[in-house]
């Protein structure tokens, strides 16, 4: 998967580079900086970050990784928060920016990344979130580089408050719409009238079975039943199938005028995995996969239903994932790097 986010200490991540959130003279920080340099080896590593000297805010500098289960360490200098009006938002993503392309050129495969200067440098978490998750998308549209973004702990991480309320909103108003209310009760086993006998088989009927109705109602209700039924066998099923997922899937594709890399990118996919669909008219991908190439072609609700239905699935009302994803699409968010960081808030499998 080209983009991660997970929660774990970064000096224990397997990755091509770990970036680590450096102190800006050649000396060792507290934070994530402390971490690297105690699980890498504290006086080898000093020893070499001492050659680099000073590094500036922004600015980017390569180390060896020693003991780390890495090839290099990138050190990277964010910015102090004062006020939001001294740079501090350009400096971080230039942190992001910069880390990225050098582990581009290192030829790095993979690249770990901690969320940069929401430690003591006190930088706003929701912002610095919002930054890392732009400059991080930019980076993987152009690259086929693995990004991992790792979050040490819940304090660490945080979405904007007004988007996480309404989420939750969203979320607990559609569950309770899918939950029959406890005021309703379902009686199953009525009691039966002391009427005759006739009449209360035309209770029953009426309870159980077909509704008992009168002459002048008889039409509309059958004509009701006829528009409400299934086909009568698997052959007429079969006659009636329209095209599948793959045939949808790259009809859409050509309809948005987007091209192969784009579409895989964008919905986060394997290559190999969309080089798959593609290929075989036949092949089903995974729930999730359908909706990352839903948001990918950025499609409206009822059109992300109609594709997600070729492939024999539905959004549910009772499943949280579901239903973040029908709140971002309902609200045209169709970055996966921003719809995961809402999942990983939810703790729901990523797309």
């Amino acid at each position: 998967m080209p983009f991660e986010l997970i929660r774990d200490d970064i000096a224990r991540v397997k990755a091509g580079a770990i970036v680590n959130s450096a102190n800006p003279d050649p000396v060792v920080g507290r934070g994530t900086d402390m971490a690297v340099f105690t699980a890498a080896g504290y006086d080898e590593l000093l020893a070499d970050r001492r050659k680099i000297g000073p590094i500036k805010p922004g600015e980017a500098a390569v180390t060896k990784a020693y003991a780390l289960n890495a090839d290099y360490i990138i050190h990277t200098v964010g910015p102090m928060w004062i006020d939001g009006n001294h740079d501090e938002l350009e400096t971080l993503a230039s942190c992001y920016r910069k880390s990225l392309r050098l582990a581009e050129i290192l030829g790095c495969k993979s690249v770990a990344l901690p969320l940069i200067s929401t430690g003591v440098y006190r930088f706003p978490k929701d912002l610095a979130l919002k930054i890392a998750l732009r400059e991080i998308e930019t980076f993987c549209l152009d690259t086929d580089i693995n990004v991992i973004l790792v979050v040490y702990d819940r304090t660490a991480y945080e979405l904007s408050s007004s988007l996480n309320l309404k989420v939750r909103s969203f979320i607990h108003e559609r569950m309770a719409m899918a939950v029959p209310s406890e005021s309703v009760h379902y009686n199953y086993a009525p009691a039966m009238s002391s009427a005759p006998r006739e009449k209360r088989k035309e209770e029953k009927r009426s309870i159980f079975g077909k509704p008992h109705l009168p002459k002048a109602q008889a039409t509309s209700h059958a004509e009701t039943e006829a528009d409400m039924a299934m086909p009568a066998s698997v052959a007429e099923v079969l006659k009636t199938k329209s095209e599948t997922f793959q045939e949808s899937l790259l009809s859409l594709i050509d309809e948005k005028g987007m091209s192969d890399p784009e579409v895989y990118k964008r919905a986060n996919i394997d290559r190999k995995l969309f080089s798959k669909i593609r290929s075989n008219r036949n092949y089903v991908p995974k729930k999730k996969t359908c909706m990352a190439l839903a948001v990918a072609l950025k499609l409206s609700y009822s059109d992300a239903a109609d594709l997600l239905a070729k492939a024999g699935y539905a959004f549910s009302p009772a499943s949280p994932f579901d239903l973040i994803l029908e709140y971002c699409i309902r609200n045209k968010i169709y970055s996966i790097f921003e719809i995961n960081s809402i999942l990983f808030e939810y703790d729901q499998v990523l797309l």
